[in-house]
């Protein structure tokens, strides 16, 4: 393990707190039992399960920046379901908005006017003119690939190491690179090695691997998040996204940046903060505040071929293969125009980054104290633990600074006292109900799991 760890205390640690949070959890734990009957693991979603190397428990309700579980623990919220809701548990102005709409009516497969008021405000915000809606942003993502293979009459896409896109198939892949001889393959079971083939996967910060990606000129799109954000946090270097841009429309192909997460890190997401081009941005999670929402805005190009080309029912000529019955939904919109209107405001992100520096200062304190050579990951509200010396670049450097081990007996260790920590491949963010006092807590509970595991 990188560091100075002392990896028999570290396994002492787990052992100890596993069984305590075992202990704590007993509800929960005659809940999963039932629940195994009806529901593979006992959960309805396979990552409630298999996020965490702990047993799920079951929550009873939410308030603030807190959670309750059956046992009656509260939990001060440092994941906000992996940045799906960032905007609270409980009555706020979004569950006012949907509780509204909800006695109106949820679903009409027709628009309205908040879906006009949701367009205007992403417009104004990241700077592209026209946008659609589906459930989540990995249905975005399969969307945007498809209009850019029909924009482009090309099949290839090219992502980068260490992205998540979402379950989907094509962006469900790994190698491929350019020269690697051999199509990229599934990274998960039940995956078809066929719709993985057109794509190409190159290394983060990676300008001449990128460029050799796109000599052939059949890449119809490449898909990247601005930062990395599912292996910790890998930064572009200064350039990079923009000279991706400038290659990708030499090549005649589409680009589209992923703000699913990135979106929580600065006000209009970092193509605003950056100044970045992109011909699609998708959306995602935090948007929704908890509803299945995902969004993609495009170009008035693009979106003039998708009005030229869409999809007609009973028709001779099939059109683009986007849309959903429940995509756009009445419910669902109303909840992002709450959450854009009402939550995500300017001053809002200008405050979270202020605990998200106060956040990364303060880990970057106690590895400093510990005298570890480690750093804190930190972007806006974003931060956490780097196991190794210098920030990664791509994720062949990302991977040694994260450990699984470090991981599991961190969150039960701070679980146990009250702190739901991030995942595995995360790490804690501010929320926007946060205040200084919970950074504080948090910091304080860190404070004492890192003295405990590296003591001699």
């Amino acid at each position: 393990m990188p560091g100075r760890l002392n990896e028999s205390r570290l396994a002492e640690i787990l052992t100890r707190e596993s069984a305590a949070f075992a202990s704590r959890t007993a509800g929960s734990a005659a809940l999963l039992e039932t629940a195994r009957g009806v529901m593979p693991d006992g959960v309805p979603m396979a990552w409630m399960a298999g996020l965490y190397r702990h047993r799920p428990i079951f929550v009873t309700e939410g308030f603030g920046n807190c959670f309750r579980d059956v046992d009656g623990n509260t939990y001060l919220d440092f994941n906000h379901a992996d940045l799906s809701n960032t905007v609270g548990h409980g009555e706020n102005a979004v569950t006012r908005r949907i509780a509204r709409q909800a006695a109106r009516g949820m679903q009409f497969l027709l628009p309205t006017e908040d879906a006009i008021a949701v367009s205007q405000l992403l417009r104004n915000r990241v700077g592209l003119p026209m946008w659609q809606y589906t459930l989540s942003a990995s249905a975005a993502n399969t969307e945007v690939i498809r209009i850019a293979r029909a924009f482009t009459g090309r099949q290839k896409i090219v992502l980068f190491e260490g992205k998540y896109h979402g379950h989907i198939e094509p962006t469900m892949a790994e190698g491929g690179a350019p020269g690697a001889n051999t199509d990229a393959a599934p990274d998960g079971m039940g995956i078809s090695a066929r719709a993985t083939a057109d794509t190409v996967n190159v290394p983060f910060n990676d300008i001449p691997a990128l460029a050799r990606a796109l000599q052939d000129g059949d890449v119809a799109l490449i898909l990247t998040e601005p930062a990395l954000t599912n292996c910790s946090l890998v930064l572009p270097e200064p350039g990079f996204l923009e000279e991706a841009y400038r290659l990708a429309k030499a090549a005649g192909a589409l680009f589209a940046l992923d703000e699913t997460h990135s979106w929580q890190f600065a006000y209009g997401g970092l193509i605003r903060a950056h100044g970045l081009s992109a011909d699609f941005v998708t959306l995602g999670k935090g948007l929704g505040s908890g509803m299945p929402l995902g969004a993609y805005g495009m170009t008035a190009e693009l979106g003039g071929f998708v009005e030229r080309h869409r999809d007609v029912d009973v028709a001779q000529v099939r059109g683009l293969a986007i849309g959903g019955t429940t995509y756009g939904s009445a419910i669902t919109l109303a909840a992002a125009r709450a959450v854009l209107e009402d939550i995500l405001t300017e001053a809002a992100y200008t405050r979270v980054a202020v605990l998200g520096a106060r956040l990364a200062d303060g880990i970057e304190r106690i590895i400093t104290t510990h005298g570890l050579p480690w750093r804190a990951f930190r972007y806006g509200p974003r931060s956490g633990f780097c196991l190794a010396p210098e920030l990664p670049r791509n994720l062949d450097e990302a991977l040694p600074s994260l450990d699984q081990a470090f991981s599991d007996a961190r969150r039960v260790f701070m679980a146990n006292r009250g702190i739901w920590e991030a995942i595995a491949s995360a790490g804690p963010q501010v929320s926007f109900v946060h205040t200084e006092a919970d950074i504080d807590r948090y910091l304080e509970v860190a404070e004492d799991f890192i003295a405990e595991v590296s003591a001699d």
